[in-house]
């Protein structure tokens, strides 16, 4: 994934999620969200109409079991290069 004004934050955490089995509210509450905003707060920061703050960032990769430069690596080998070696330690 290549930049020019793209992030790659919301294909990666879809991916992982799905991954994970969980639901986007599922990860929502998991984080420490209200359920009431659990599911839409997920569904934007998939889409990119929003971006998480950091420690949210940190919560999603902790609860997801992935590290949180993972999602944010621009480079695609770059990042399976992070998600290997993150299962190593």
């Amino acid at each position: 994934m290549k930049t020019n004004g793209y992030s790659p934050f919301p294909t990666r955490m879809k991916e992982a999620r799905r991954l994970s089995g969980l639901s986007q509210k599922q990860l929502g509450l998991q984080i420490g969200l209200d359920a009431f905003v659990a599911s839409t707060r997920m569904n934007r920061y998939e889409k990119g109409v929003h971006f998480p703050d950091y420690g949210t960032a940190r919560a999603i990769a902790a609860v997801l079991n992935v590290p949180t430069a993972y999602l944010f690596c621009e480079d695609d080998d770059l990042a399976l290069k992070i998600l290997e070696w993150s299962k190593q330690q």
